[in-house]
């Protein structure tokens, strides 16, 4: 967090001088209490779920059923806060990840194999700034993921497949779906994030954090 403060404070220095800040009028909205306190039930019954060993999706589905029965609110003012064009994307996103497993068993895991243990870590975090800023960071590890079992040393891969996917997320758009999401968000209210814009800072956090995060983990 550090790292990505600072690189943002330097690109857009000019963005932090206090005279240029603008008031923003925030929309004063109602909070629904029963609602509220609904949502912190169903929250806490999903958690309870999770630490008894229910499935993580049987939880997260009993959660969101009990929301749906105690509902208030009509559907159609549920359905207009859904970005579809999101849950389209995302679910594509699996469907490609689906066929890249098959189409590359093997080479992923000739390529990692060779080497020591340094230069594997090297290529493993090489495989997944790329292939997350490809088809997005979660849908990479999924792909990635079944050839950490074949490496000489898998309990250090699976930390650097979550390192690398992370950090990996912050290099463009594409990274992660959570940036798709704010820009998506931010567009709607008249902010517009251009790609080449966001690679401004997404360039230096990424490359800096990948660093440290690859030096952390060979020296411990």
């Amino acid at each position: 967090l550090l790292v990505v403060w600072l690189v943002i404070i330097i690109i857009y220095k000019k963005e932090f001088i206090p005279k240029t800040f603008k008031e923003i009028p925030i929309d004063k909205k109602n909070i629904s209490k029963p609602l509220l306190y609904k949502s912190i039930i169903s929250l806490l019954m999903m958690i309870t779920a999770l630490i008894l060993g229910v499935h993580i999706t049987v939880s997260a589905l009993l959660a969101a059923s009990f929301l749906l029965f105690t509902r208030r609110i009509k559907p159609e003012r549920v359905f207009r806060e859904i970005d579809w064009s999101l849950l389209i994307f995302f679910s594509s996103l699996f469907i490609v990840t689906s066929a890249l497993n098959s189409f590359f068993v093997g080479r992923f895991a000739y390529f990692i194999q060779g080497g020591n243990s340094s230069q594997a870590v090297m290529k493993f975090t090489f495989l997944s700034v790329i292939l997350s800023n490809l088809i997005s960071n979660v849908p990479a590890v999924l792909v990635l993921s079944p050839f950490v079992g074949i490496t000489s040393r898998p309990e250090i891969m699976w930390l650097v497949l979550a390192m690398a996917t992370t950090f990996a997320g912050n290099l463009t758009l594409l990274g992660s779906v959570a940036n798709l999401i704010v820009a998506e968000s931010a567009k709607r209210r008249g902010v517009i994030i251009k790609f080449t814009e966001y690679l401004k800072a997404g360039i230096p956090i990424t490359v800096i954090t990948i660093f440290l995060g690859i030096y952390w983990l060979l020296l411990f």
